[in-house]
Parts: C-alpha cells; sequence; structure tokens
C-alpha cells in the first residue's frame, strides 16, 4: 500500500472511530512525566471565523473545521499542546503551523489548566511559567514550511487537517495528517510526529510527504540578531543549529536548536525570518530533534556555554546511537 492510499486508510479509520468526537479524555495520572492534549470548544456556535461562547473540552482527537483560522477561540492555546516535566510547546493548528514553547517555573504537569482561565492567559507570567517565544512571521521552533525562490509557504492551502494525541508511560505524542497540503501548484499528504520524553527538553519531530517536495525544511526563528551555532558530530552524520541569548517576551535567556540527520538535508541556510534546514526530496520518513532550554526552569540552563555543552552531550548520543530517547 503506498503513503497516500495508507493516509486516507487511516483517516477513514479515525473517522470511524468519531475523530472529530467530542468524548472527554482522561487527563494525565499524578507520576507521568510528560502530556499531550488537544482541547476545543462545546457548546457555543461558529460566527463566520470566530467561536462564540461554549466551554473547553478535551478531546483524543479532532478533524480541524474548515472556517477555523488563527484567532478563532475554538482550539484552547490554538492547537494541540505537549510537555514534559521541563518545558511545554504548542502548535498553531492553522495556516501559520509555527511551534511555540511554554517555559514552566515549575517541574510538574501544566498544560490542562492553561489557557482555562481566558484564551490567551498563558502570555501572561503566572506562577507555573508562560508562552515565552515571539514566534511573528517565524516558524518559531521545529515546525515544517516550504521555501521557495526565498520565500516561506505555510499551511494556507490544505484541504483537511486531522490531529491526535497520546499519553503512555514512557512518552507523549501529537500526530498530524495534513491532507492536500498545496503550494507552487503541487499537493502533498503530510505526516507528522511530535514525541516527547519524561526529563528530556527535547521533541522528536517525524515527517514524511507523499510526493516528492524540494524545499521543505524546518528551523528556528531569528530573534534579536542572535548569531546561529552550527556543529557536526564527529562522524559528520548528524548535525545542529541554535541559538542562545535574551530571546523571550520576557527579556531572559532562552536557547532554542534543531538536530538534524546530514544524509537527509540538503543545506543550512538562511530565510528571511528563520535560521533553516532544509530537507532533501523524500516519501521516507525523516526525523529530527527540536528543543528550547529557558533559563528560568527547574534546574535551568544559565550561559550560552554551559547551553552549548548540552546540545554537545546530545550531539555526541546521535553520533553514537542515531537517535535520542
Amino acid at each position: 500500500m503506498n503513503l497516500s492510499k495508507s493516509i486516507l486508510a487511516g483517516a477513514a479509520l479515525c473517522l470511524l472511530a468519531s475523530c472529530g468526537s467530542k468524548k472527554e479524555v482522561s487527563l494525565q495520572s499524578k507520576n507521568q512525566k510528560t502530556y499531550a492534549e488537544i482541547s476545543v470548544k462545546e457548546g457555543g456556535k461558529w460566527n463566520g471565523r470566530k467561536y462564540e461562547g461554549g466551554s473547553f473540552k478535551n478531546v483524543e482527537s479532532l478533524k480541524v473545521p474548515a472556517n477555523h483560522t488563527d484567532h478563532s477561540w475554538y482550539i484552547r492555546y490554538e492547537g494541540p499542546g505537549w510537555e514534559s516535566n521541563k518545558v511545554g510547546y504548542r502548535l498553531y493548528l492553522d495556516w501559520r503551523n509555527a511551534i511555540d514553547i511554554y517555559g514552566k517555573l515549575t517541574d510538574t504537569l501544566v498544560l490542562s489548566k492553561v489557557g482555562q482561565d481566558g484564551f490567551d492567559s498563558y502570555h501572561n507570567m503566572s506562577n507555573w511559567g508562560a508562552d515565552i517565544l515571539k514566534v511573528a512571521k517565524g516558524m518559531g521552533v521545529g515546525s515544517i514550511g516550504r521555501v521557495i525562490n526565498n520565500e516561506m509557504y505555510h499551511f494556507k492551502d490544505v484541504d483537511s487537517t486531522f490531529a491526535k494525541a497520546s499519553n503512555d508511560k514512557d512518552k507523549s505524542e501529537i500526530k498530524v495528517d495534513y491532507f492536500g497540503w498545496k503550494t507552487n501548484n503541487q499537493k502533498t499528504n503530510l505526516q507528522s510526529w511530535l514525541t516527547i520524553f519524561p526529563d528530556e527538553r527535547y521533541t522528536k519531530h517525524a515527517i514524511q510527504s507523499s510526493e516528492l517536495m524540494d524545499g521543505i525544511c524546518t528551523g528556528i526563528v531569528k530573534l534579536n540578531n542572535l548569531p546561529v551555532i552550527e556543529k557536526l558530530s564527529e562522524n559528520k552524520k548528524w548535525g545542529y543549529i541554535a541559538t542562545y541569548g535574551n530571546q523571550t517576551l520576557f527579556n531572559d535567556n532562552l536557547g532554542m536548536a534543531v538536530f538534524y540527520e546530514v544524509s537527509t538535508a540538503e543545506k543550512p541556510f538562511e530565510g528571511p525570518h528563520d535560521h533553516l534546514i532544509q530537507f532533501k526530496p523524500s516519501k521516507e520518513k525523516v526525523t529530527f530533534y527540536f528543543l528550547g532550554a529557558w533559563e528560568k526552569e527547574v534546574g535551568g540552563i544559565k550561559s550560552k556555554e554551559e547551553f552549548i555543552q548540552y546540545l554537545d552531550a546530545n550531539l555526541s548520543k546521535l553520533n553514537k546511537s542515531d537517535k535520542l530517547g
């Protein structure tokens, strides 16, 4: 079965399992160190592209409504979220498709409460932390886009999008299926798996395209003219790009990084708004890792030197085993 057929079969199964159902799913156990969720409004109604009224309820899976866009007030914090006991992330499940960072002041799991007291209250610092990254026109960290003639194409033209959250003892994951993602008069079905692990900052991001597409890329948003840090592993099979410095919404230090497998990448390069890694056209699954490291997290990294040591330690693991987690 080719990838396109397998994706469509998966979507059919998802629909049969009430992919868009509003059955509430249980929250994380007290002992769990990772968590992923999707939470949507119920009991209100759509008024154009805005959802009015209602209250949030967690669902295991979701077919994104066709009229959903940025600031529709329908999905809590605008998309799925996932976290470890160190850091949290969220994906804008709309045309932007950027990944944002939740800096955490605690080593407990917090996402189930984020945004419950007001749609975007997470932009204000609270006792658990806050949304700390200004994504603006960029990718955030570790998300997917396509560059054509130095222009970034996000996900403005997609036939349909499905998302699913799952939680296990040793990991939590968000899976997203983008059907009919159209850029430059070309269409592909793209799958994305975002997996986070206990006691770790990094997210494992695996992607797979049904078509050979040049220009598919990931990256790190450019902020405050901070220089990009680059390094290859000893065996030259893995590399990373990273930034470190004052680049949060609260004027403190944040490190961001993307680890990539050299054989899957065309090149690192500079885009208009991001430091980028462009992948070679492939129908095979491509895996990379990204992370955010905030100085105010519990046991946080406090200097650029310490951040680079942390990156190099993970690069050494990739050099030896070709995987993290």
